[in-house]
C-alpha cells in the first residue's frame, strides 16, 4: 500500500476548502482580498477599510465604515485581570504572553464562549481591537510604565503607534504602520489560519482558534521572517558587504532570508509597498543606509530569481520597525496585529460549513507482531 498512495507531505498542493476571501496566483505575483487587488488596497484604503471588506464581503460607505469604526474604538479595553496576568509574565516572549492574555480573554469574557457568526463576528472585532493594546501594554509593563491608555481620536494603526510608544505618531508614520498591516491582513490557507480552521472543525469558540493561530505563526518558520531579515542586515553592516555575504551563503546552500516563499514563484506582489516606506522612512529619520544594505542584497540575489528566490513582503517589514526603534521581539506580535482579520474571515468560512478536518498519516512502521511481557523482553 506504501507504494499506491501519494504522500503530499506539508499538504502541499492539497485543495481542502473553498473560499471567497483572498487569491493568490504565485506564478504571476499577484494578491487579491474580495477580488480587489492589493496594490489598490494597499494605496487607497485603510485597515479598518480592509477588515470590513474582510469580515463582510464588499467594501463599506461611509456610514457602514464609521460603524464599523466605532464598534472597534468602542472595544479597546481589557479587564483588569488582563493585565496582572501579563505583570505576572512580563518577562516571557511577546508572542508567550499575547496567546497566555488572548486565552484569559476567553475566561474573562462570557460572550467569548458564543459560536454562531454573529458571535465570531462580534467577538472577531473586539479580539481586533485587543491585540494590538496587549501587545502595547506589555511592551510597557515590561519596561516600568503603566500603559497608555488608547485614544479615541486615533484610527487603528495610529492608536497603536501611540499605545505603544507614548508619543503620537506622525501622519507619515500611522500611514506606513496602516498599509503594513493591510499587507499582511490576509494570505489564503497559510499555517496559522489553517492551524484556526482546524480549532474551528472541532466547533470550538473563536478565541480557541485565535489561541491556535498564535502558537502557530509565533514559530519562526511562518512569522520569523521579519526578524531574521533584522539580523542580516545587522550581519551584513553596509551595502558593499551584501555581494560577498550572498556569495557565501549560496555557496553554503544556505538560504538568504526574506527570498523565496511557498506560494510565489515571482515577486511577492506586497513587498513592492514595503519598499517604498522603508526608502522613504530611512530618509525622513535620517538612516538611509538600511534600504541601501536591502537594495544590494536584492541585486546581489538578482541571478537567482528565475529559480523562483524572489523577495517577499518580510524582506522589508522589519528595517521599518527597527527604524521606529521597535524591538525584535515585536516583529511576529505587529504580524499578528495585521493578520486578524484574515484569520476572523478563514474561522467564519469554516463554521459556514463546517466539518471536522482530519487527514490521514500512512503508516510505515513494523508489522504487526506478538506482544512479549516484560518478564520475557
Amino acid at each position: 500500500m506504501t507504494d499506491t498512495v501519494k504522500i503530499n507531505r506539508g499538504l502541499k498542493g492539497v485543495y481542502f476548502e473553498r473560499s471567497g476571501v483572498s487569491h493568490i496566483d504565485g506564478a504571476k505575483g499577484e494578491l487579491t482580498y474580495r477580488g480587489y487587488s492589493i496594490h489598490d488596497l494597499a494605496t487607497q484604503s485603510t485597515f479598518e477599510e480592509v477588515a470590513y471588506l474582510l469580515i463582510h464581503g464588499e467594501l463599506p460607505d461611509a456610514q457602514q465604515l464609521a460603524d464599523f469604526d466605532a464598534r472597534l474604538k468602542s472595544a479597546r479595553h481589557l479587564p483588569p485581570a488582563i493585565l496582572d496576568i501579563i505583570s505576572a509574565c512580563q518577562d516571557g516572549h511577546p508572542m508567550d504572553v499575547l496567546r497566555t492574555a488572548v486565552s484569559a480573554l476567553a475566561a474573562l469574557e462570557p460572550a467569548s464562549r458564543e459560536t454562531g457568526e454573529e458571535a465570531f463576528i462580534e467577538n472577531g472585532i473586539r479580539l481586533t481591537s485587543q491585540v494590538p493594546m496587549i501587545v502595547a501594554a506589555h511592551e510597557a509593563i515590561r519596561n516600568g510604565r503603566a500603559p497608555t491608555a488608547a485614544d479615541p481620536d486615533l484610527g487603528h494603526a495610529a492608536n497603536w503607534l501611540w499605545m505603544l510608544k507614548d508619543e503620537k505618531p506622525s501622519t507619515d508614520a500611522a500611514r506606513l504602520a496602516d498599509v503594513d498591516f493591510i499587507l499582511h491582513a490576509e494570505h489564503g490557507s497559510n499555517a496559522s489560519s489553517f492551524a484556526a480552521r482546524v480549532t474551528v472543525g472541532t466547533e470550538a469558540n473563536l478565541h480557541g482558534a485565535i489561541v491556535t493561530a498564535l502558537a502557530t505563526l509565533a514559530g519562526p518558520a511562518h512569522g520569523g521572517a521579519a526578524e531574521d531579515v533584522m539580523k542580516m542586515v545587522h550581519e551584513i553592516g553596509k551595502p558593499e558587504n551584501a555581494a560577498a555575504y550572498v556569495k557565501q551563503k549560496r555557496a553554503n546552500r544556505e538560504a538568504v532570508t526574506g527570498f523565496g516563499h511557498r506560494v510565489y514563484r515571482a515577486e511577492d506582489p506586497r513587498a513592492r509597498h514595503m519598499r517604498d516606506g522603508v526608502r522613504k522612512l530611512g530618509e525622513e529619520m535620517g538612516a538611509p543606509e538600511w534600504y541601501e544594505i536591502l537594495q544590494a542584497v536584492v541585486e546581489a540575489m538578482q541571478p537567482y530569481a528565475r529559480h523562483g528566490l524572489n523577495v517577499n513582503v518580510d524582506f522589508y517589514s522589519g528595517v521599518i520597525y527597527q527604524l521606529h526603534g521597535i524591538p525584535m521581539d515585536l516583529y511576529v506580535p505587529i504580524f499578528a496585529i495585521g493578520r486578524m482579520p484574515g484569520w476572523v474571515i478563514q474561522c467564519i468560512e469554516q463554521q459556514r460549513k463546517n466539518i471536522l478536518i482530519r487527514p490521514l498519516t500512512l503508516y510505515d512502521g513494523p508489522d504487526t507482531r506478538a506482544y512479549v511481557p516484560i518478564e520475557q523482553r
